[in-house]
């Protein structure tokens, strides 16, 4: 009888939320590990995920969860990934990969390069997939299906464990691509954290009277602002200059709309959104 060969013998997943559970599921689907534990400070959840399949063992306690990892995974909002670092540092062995879902990266990056005692094993990640819904009840071993992942190794990492975290993504069948951390900030905050700032101002900009007539476009639009608040939070302080950049860069061109309203210039509003849509195309 031939033995299972798997990625992993133990995999860690720290926040048991929709991504962390959402992996959990994944990983099991695809046996990319022998074991797949799961770490929260919140018991409910961790019976959860349990009850789902998304872990095999629950815990509460840091150092029981972390100790024999093969790979931990942080799962959590970017602000506790940053303070996680100082909290599993003792645990980990000397092997462990540790990688995150931040949808930020230079800061993660930095913390992680000055806290951890092997910041070489660490490889940031940020899985592009997720939901306006939370919690692990809303998990999938779907989510991250043909959805692109960015890797953001340095040049100090270990290239066993930059190897290793590339092919795990693979193998959740994702599209995995390598991006310099300051890079994938500058590109996020034009491709996310600016939609879902507008999507929050679109929103709050809205009398409550009206709301009663609004249309499934206006709900596709807003969607994301229905997404976790301290979250958001959390990512605007953690990259601020690019989003100041990318908000600035799109309050020029409203400016613009503006303009063109208010002189009745309907040459040019017509020649903007054709230009608007020409660009909305190439989204694939």
């Amino acid at each position: 009888m031939l033995l299972r060969s798997y990625l992993f013998k133990r995999i860690t997943i720290v926040g048991v939320g929709l991504m962390g559970g959402s992996l959990g599921l994944a990983i099991k689907k695809h046996g990319l590990a022998r074991e797949v534990i799961g770490l929260s400070h919140r018991q409910g959840a961790l019976d959860q995920a349990v009850q789902m399949g998304a872990i095999d063992t629950p815990c509460l306690d840091v150092k029981t969860a972390i100790c024999n990892a093969d790979l931990v995974i942080l799962a959590t909002p970017v602000d506790s990934i940053i303070k996680l670092f100082t909290t599993i540092d003792p645990y980990l062995k000397r092997s462990c990969i540790v990688t995150d879902v931040g949808s930020t990266k230079a800061s993660i990056m930095e913390h992680a390069e000055k806290t951890l005692a092997n910041p070489t094993f660490f490889v940031g990640s940020h899985p592009l997939a997720g939901s306006e819904k939370k919690g692990v009840a809303n998990a999938s071993a779907d989510l991250f299906e043909g959805a692109r992942c960015l890797i953001t190794p340095t040049e100090k990492t270990n290239p066993f464990a930059r190897e290793k975290i590339k092919l795990f993504w693979a193998k959740l069948n994702m599209q995995v691509k390598i991006l310099g951390a300051e890079e994938h900030d500058r590109a996020l905050a034009y491709v996310s954290h600016l939609p879902h700032l507008l999507a929050y101002g679109l929103i709050s900009g809205i009398p409550p009277e009206f709301l009663e007539y609004g249309s499934q476009g206006l709900k596709d639009t807003t969607r994301v602002a229905a997404s976790s608040p301290q979250v958001w939070s959390d990512i605007c302080m953690a990259n601020p200059k690019n989003i100041l950049n990318a908000l600035d860069q799109c309050i020029e061109y409203l400016g613009h709309f503006r303009k063109a309203i208010v002189s009745r210039d309907h040459k040019a509003l017509l020649n903007y959104f054709i230009k608007a849509q020409e660009k909305r195309n190439l989204l694939n």
